[in-house]
């Protein structure tokens, strides 16, 4: 019986017609007919790939096949992510490579801007994707030189450099804390790149406390005539023939700090750890890492699933409340309102808070019970409550005790498609069947579910699929809308956050995009709010207040806009900034339903409207006839509506009362009562 070597990929190129070429070399010992296939990894949905091949050598033949790209555009486009295949009498074989300089090639959508290219998974197979990157780049060589100096060279995919002002080595740590190291990039015509040198001094580098790491991007500053504009390169790899593992020593702040200059294991990012130079604190710097590594794997995750179901069959304590909103990062939205009401009402019930380990500090700051999620007292304290109430999903291993009842609040009147509504799902790390499945087995858990109007209420029993007990009361969180709209509660926020006083708000709270991510759970989003403009148009009597959804990965640069605009997407509940907003300005947010109640303008800003609601996630609602505000798509027209607001005296209008009638009618400033007492009786 013959032995066949595993195919891989020894090149892909891109030719000017648009065609990518695709090249294997496989024994002429295997005779077997081979189809070169490309897959959809969330639909299946195939594209068969002319393959054709040639003779390299006595023991060696060359498949080589062909994407037209122009040709099969409109069917690429269905998907975000094609996996690499090749179909032999054996059945469908992932195709692998070792060479990563595939990664440079890349197709332009000139429409839309995003970028198909082919890239490596972390498992090493080849695979396509769509993802918006501006310019590729990659390092070719790493020295270390004298006084802590590392010269990097590399190369740049060839960018327009007349339009480029500034270029910068971007080295950002563990903290997100950014330092640049200014670039040279070589011109070469001749050449399929251009070449690039950068010196980073790594003594300046360090800024907070150790150990820590650095990874490193390319920035560049672009002017076109009109505007400054800066592009950013993916993380950069290291594609070096020569293994890359060195050390350097230097002085920072009186400490000796031990800097180890590698790539990373799987996807060969260069990464520059560093740590003081002890050699005890290095090797507990290890076992550290390989305690969150096991704490991380599969192994400690079914043994922590073990157990919990284990301790599970203890008796509830009856009197024990565990409240978590938005996976445990924010003391907010209807569990805090919850909590509130019963920590004022209801002193016989033991109230504790689950908090990420990153904002563990925040609610012990606050004076809060807290518990720190996952760890061994968490597991104890979910197990033994009698009632769990949050307003996201908790992770789908967890199992529920049976005696325990899950309230969830939710976080949002629908205007987007939900769960099992949602034709396509576009996220990361997972498919449209994975995703709906998962959120139909959690949804299963729950044994309350409030609902803030009639709409949502008969959306949520289609989309989850929930047929328990459906608590028609109004969001608690808005109670706060009614309780606190007054003048002196709204100064005193706006003096807390450092605002002035004889100014307008305008609140920008726009939500996240399902195709635009870093990585699951961390989703871009390009600011399209022409802020120099506003500033221009509004500045005397406004200001910006910026709120991005929690699972917007961005920090935004608004150094510029000082004293214009302002970023609070920190802030630990967005119901201050409702308060003291005199309009809000949203996309396909559901923050337009909770604002509503305060009968303030509502402007939309609604520029990719017909993307989002044909391709990502399609709507409820006929949001251009129903909408309680103008919908604009520049910001000249979001300018115009406000101004508009003004000269008519901020009315509203009969199509918002029939919104707010619709929309806000069960919510009086009594929710969190109406819960309370429906659950604990």
């Amino acid at each position: 019986m013959k032995k066949h070597l595993k195919p891989s990929v020894a090149d892909i190129k891109l030719h000017q017609d648009g065609r990518i070429s695709i090249f294997i070399p496989i024994s002429k010992e295997d005779d077997r007919i081979n189809r070169l296939i490309l897959i959809n990894r969330q639909s299946s949905e195939e594209i068969n790939l002319p393959l054709q091949e040639k003779d390299v050598n006595n023991e060696l033949r060359l498949l080589y096949g062909h994407l037209d790209y122009k040709y099969w555009e409109r069917k690429l486009l269905n998907g975000k992510f094609w996996d690499l295949y090749l179909q032999n009498g054996d059945g469908n074989h992932r195709l692998r490579t070792t060479k990563r300089s595939i990664e440079y090639v890349r197709i332009k959508e000139e429409e839309s801007g995003i970028t198909f290219h082919p890239y490596l998974t972390k498992k090493g197979n080849v695979s396509f994707r769509y993802s918006e990157i501006d310019f590729f780049a990659g390092i070719n060589q790493v020295r270390v030189a004298e006084e802590s100096q590392l010269l990097i060279e590399g190369s740049l995919e060839k960018v327009d450099l007349e339009n480029v002002t500034d270029a910068n080595l971007l080295v950002n740590d563990a903290f997100n804390i950014e330092s640049r190291f200014p670039v040279q990039i070589t011109r070469q015509e001749e050449a399929d790149f251009y070449s690039f040198t950068s010196e980073i001094e790594l003594g300046e580098t360090v800024k907070e406390e150790l150990p820590n790491y650095l990874k490193v991007s390319i920035e560049l500053e672009t002017f076109d005539g009109n505007q400054t504009m800066w592009r950013e390169s993916p993380r950069l790899k290291y594609y070096g023939k020569e293994p890359l593992d060195e050390s350097v020593v230097t002085k920072v702040n009186n400490h000796d700090i031990k800097f180890k200059i590698s790539t990373s294991k799987v996807m060969n990012f260069l990464t520059i750890h560093f740590l003081e130079d002890s050699l005890i604190k290095e090797y507990a710097h290890k076992v550290e890492n390989n305690i969150v590594k096991a704490r991380r794997g599969k192994r400690a995750l079914n043994f922590y699933k073990n157990v919990f179901q284990l301790v599970s069959y203890l008796p509830r304590k009856r009197n024990l409340v565990v409240f978590e909103s938005f996976h445990g990062k924010q003391y907010s939205d209807s569990p805090r309102a919850i909590y509130e009401y019963m920590d004022k009402n209801y002193p016989s019930y033991s109230l504790i808070w689950s908090a990420d380990r990153r904002h563990y500090e925040e609610f012990l700051e606050r004076g809060l019970p807290v518990v720190r999620r996952f760890s061994l007292k968490w597991l104890l304290v979910m197990t033994r409550a009698k009632y769990w109430v949050t307003n996201t999903r908790l992770p789908n291993w967890l199992p529920k005790p049976k005696e325990t009842e899950y309230v969830q609040t939710w976080h949002g009147t629908p205007l987007k498609r939900l769960a099992a509504d949602m034709e396509e799902v576009h996220m990361p790390g997972t498919n449209t069947l994975k995703y709906k499945s998962n959120f139909i087995k959690e949804a299963n858990k729950w044994d309350y579910l409030v609902a803030p109007n009639e709409y949502s209420s008969n959306i949520f029993r289609s989309a989850f699929l929930f047929s328990k007990n459906m608590i028609e009361s109004g969001y608690p969180r808005n109670d706060y809308l009614y309780q606190e709209n007054n003048q002196e509660a709204i100064d005193h926020i706006k003096e807390s956050l450092n605002l002035p006083l004889d100014k307008k708000v305008v609140l920008y709270a726009p939500t996240w995009r399902d195709n635009q991510f870093y990585q699951r759970g961390k989703y871009k989003f390009d600011l399209s709010l022409d802020l120099q403009k506003m500033r221009e148009d509004l500045g005397e009597e406004y200001v910006v207040v910026l709120r991005m959804h929690y699972l917007i990965a961005e920090n935004f640069d608004l150094g510029p806009f000082e004293g214009f605009a302002y970023d609070f997407s920190k802030h630990e509940d967005i119901r201050d900034l409702y308060l003291i907003s005199d309009i809000l300005i949203t996309d396909y947010s559901s923050v337009f339903f909770d604002y509503a109640n305060l009968r303030r303008p509502i402007i939309f800003y609604v520029y990719d409207i017909d993307e989002y609601r044909d391709s990502l996630r399609g709507f409820y609602l006929d949001l251009e006839k129903e909408a309680p505000g103008p919908l604009a798509k520049t910001t000249n027209e979001v300018i115009d509506s406000i101004k508009e607001f003004e000269r008519n005296n901020y009315e509203l209008g009969e199509s918002f009362e029939a919104f707010y009638d619709r929309f806000c009618s069960w919510e009086k400033g009594e929710s969190s009562k109406r819960v309370v007492e429906t659950v604990f009786k």
